[in-house]
């Protein structure tokens, strides 16, 4: 399943670049990130792993994240990993203007066992999901901006 979503930042792209590639901001719009934790590699570069762990109702997930590419301030992509769940994702930053950025995420999720049905009965979800995340990284940089 592939899915592109997008939203308008108020904020400088380097602005939104500082906030989004630091790890220390994830829990401020994240809140269901339990925790952050480096496996291997420099955190942010090309290869770098680490295990993150979600709190959703009551449902704990663990996934590990691997950095594929870092060309910020343009593109970072990466791979996430859990159980019957493999999802690509490339965050694209795209200067609108001195005062706008464009946030595109295009994401492809491959799934295995039970996950195929959850994918297939649950298609309209993983967007919704995505553009959560998105907005609530928007709220919270535009609140840094105060």
């Amino acid at each position: 399943m592939k899915y592109t979503v997008d939203i308008i930042i108020d904020l400088p792209r380097p602005k939104v670049i500082e906030l989004f590639d630091n790890p220390d901001n994830m829990h401020k719009w994240q809140p269901d990130l339990v925790s952050f934790e480096p496996i291997s590699g420099e955190p942010g570069q090309p290869g770098a792993k680490s295990k993150l762990q979600y709190k959703m109702g009551k449902r704990d997930i663990e996934m590990i994240e691997t950095v594929t590419k870092n060309d910020l301030p343009d593109v970072m992509t990466g791979t996430y990993e859990t159980k019957g769940v493999y999802n690509h994702i490339s965050n694209n930053f795209v200067e609108i203007s001195e005062k706008q950025t464009r946030w595109i995420s295009e994401n492809e999720f491959q799934f295995s066992g039970f996950m195929k049905l959850m994918g297939i009965f649950m298609k309209s979800a993983f967007p919704k999901q995505t553009l959560k995340f998105m907005n609530q990284f928007k709220t919270f940089a535009e609140g840094q901006a105060i």
